[in-house]
C-alpha cells in the first residue's frame, strides 16, 4: 500500500565537491574560463553602423542605424538596438561573428537578459547613442 504525506519532502543543497589534492590555482583558471562551445551565448557591442551587402542595418522600432548588441548562439546571430527591438539576422553567421570579435573583454553575465540590462539594451536607452 502506498502511503503519501502532506509534508513536502525536504531538499538539501548539493555543494560541488572538489577532489582530493586539486590545485586551487587550477580550479580557479577553470572556474574563471568564459563560457564556450555550442551552448554558450556570446555578445559584441558593436557602436558603428553595419552594412550587410551593402544595405545599412537600420531599427524597424526606432530608426537608429549604429550602436548595436550582437548576440550569438549556435549558428544564430541576433541585433538588438538600445530600444530593446531584437532580430534574426540570417546574413551573418558565426564565422562573421568570430571575425567582428577583435579583443573579447571577457565579462560574463548569468543570462542574456542580465546582460542586456548592463549593458543598457533593455529600452532604458532608447533613441540614444552611447559613444
Amino acid at each position: 500500500m502506498l502511503r503519501t504525506t502532506d509534508r513536502p519532502a525536504e531538499t538539501t543543497p548539493v555543494v560541488p565537491v572538489i577532489p582530493a589534492g586539486t590545485d586551487p590555482l587550477l580550479q580557479l583558471e577553470y572556474e574563471t574560463q568564459p563560457p564556450s562551445g555550442p551552448g554558450a551565448t556570446r555578445c559584441l557591442s558593436h557602436p558603428r553602423a553595419l552594412a550587410l551587402r551593402g544595405i545599412p542595418v537600420m531599427c524597424t522600432a526606432c530608426r537608429a542605424r549604429r550602436d548595436w548588441l550582437l548576440i550569438n548562439h549556435g549558428r544564430n546571430v541576433w541585433f538588438c538596438c538600445r530600444c530593446s527591438n531584437q532580430w534574426l539576422e540570417p546574413e551573418i553567421s558565426r564565422a562573421d561573428f568570430d571575425a567582428l570579435i577583435a579583443i573579447p573583454d571577457g565579462t560574463t553575465y548569468p543570462s542574456v537578459e542580465q546582460g542586456l540590462t548592463a549593458l543598457g539594451f533593455d529600452g532604458a536607452f532608447a533613441g540614444t547613442y552611447l559613444d
